[in-house]
């Protein structure tokens, strides 16, 4: 057996979701645990995060997009646009404190539909934060003014690399190869804009099962070596997701060198060199929890709960301003940032980290 080196870091990053319009209406969608806000502004609560206002909201509205968790996760609040401003900052430093977090990772939605993307970017930057972004490319014109306000890296998600392919993973009624062909020519283009703009690009790929692998053999047929591919197993598909991507990597006749894994959060990836060098990425979750919050939940066991403690996130809530959630599958645990910091939750998660970093480099 090849035993290959493991590398282990702190979770030092804060998802941001900085915005929630999307131009995909993809079946599987969490939306960073929250309602699609187009279609739900009707029910917003008149007092988001208090006991017993939680609204019934609407799936697949006018919009056509869903969020496969909001009917069962607690949540009870919209999200809202984040603005470049003090609020943001001071939401961003409060958390920091505590945490000693250096890079943020935008998020949506689509981040690049934000009118003031760039904005924030240079706002986070400005403030000694490393900014990364996941993003479909639906908008190339907002990559290069975010580069020049330091954009460090793009998570491109790519759920088909052909019309057809994206299409069938769309909501039914808006199932149109012509409308998929026109998002994936704006994927490219924002792939080739952050690398003409110095961003460091990378594809991320679900691989569901072996119908799946002909597609990551055109992705990187497709991707110049510059861009770095990911690939992710469905958590959905279990050991048959698993099973292609080890398939793929036979094909490539593909060899492992590398383990990273994040201590304090389920992130975990192992890389993988191609005889040309090239290198792939398979990213994964670690079966991570929490030792007191995630005791008691009834989602807790390998079927129901979906990501483990993937880290934290932080909204701005429509009429309840910044807020942090720590599960997708559990928004009824977000708070708002100021009572999470001084948060017994708070602590529990700074703690964890701490110990599964420790245990983990003495295990090295």
């Amino acid at each position: 057996m090849v035993t290959v080196p493991t590398h282990v870091e702190k979770d030092l990053s804060l998802r941001v979701k900085v915005g929630d319009a999307c131009g995909l209406t993809c079946t599987f969608c969490h939306n960073e645990g929250v309602p699609v806000s187009s279609d739900n502004r009707n029910l917003l609560p008149i007092s988001p995060f208090k006991e017993g206002s939680t609204p019934i909201w609407k799936d697949g509205g006018k919009s056509g997009r869903r969020s496969i968790y909001s009917k069962t996760n607690g949540v009870n609040f919209l999200s809202d646009l984040v603005e470049p401003d003090a609020e943001f900052i001071a939401a961003l430093n409060a958390i920091r404190e505590v945490f000693g977090t250096t890079e943020i990772h935008l998020t949506g939605g689509e981040p690049t539909l934000h009118p003031r993307v760039a904005e924030i970017v240079r706002a986070a930057t400005e403030n000694g934060y490393e900014v990364g972004m996941t993003s479909n490319g639906e908008n190339p014109k907002a990559i290069p003014p975010s580069a020049a306000a330091g954009l460090d890296r793009v998570n491109f998600s790519i759920f088909g690399t052909t019309p057809q392919e994206l299409a069938e993973v769309q909501n039914e009624k808006f199932r149109n190869e012509k409308l998929a062909e026109v998002k994936l020519r704006s994927l490219a283009r924002s792939i080739d804009a952050a690398l003409s703009n110095g961003v460091k690009a990378s594809a991320n790929i679900v691989v569901v099962n072996h119908d799946h692998i002909p597609r990551v053999h055109r992705l990187l047929e497709q991707y110049s070596s510059e861009v770095s591919v990911r690939l992710l197993n469905s958590l959905d598909d279990g050991q048959a997701s698993i099973d292609a991507i080890h398939q793929i990597f036979a094909d490539l006749n593909a060899k492992p060198v590398a383990n990273y894994v994040t201590a304090g959060v389920s992130g975990a990836r192992t890389v993988y060199e191609l005889p040309d060098k090239r290198r792939i990425h398979f990213k994964k979750i670690r079966t991570v929890r929490l030792p007191d919050t995630c005791q008691g939940c009834s989602l807790n066991n390998p079927i129901d709960c979906q990501e483990g403690y993937y880290g934290m996130r932080l909204y701005k809530a429509m009429g309840g301003g910044y807020v942090v959630g720590i599960c997708i599958q559990r928004m009824d645990l977000v708070m708002p940032v100021s009572e999470f910091v001084n948060s017994p939750r708070c602590q529990e998660v700074l703690d964890f980290r701490e110990q599964e970093y420790q245990e983990l480099t003495t295990a090295k």
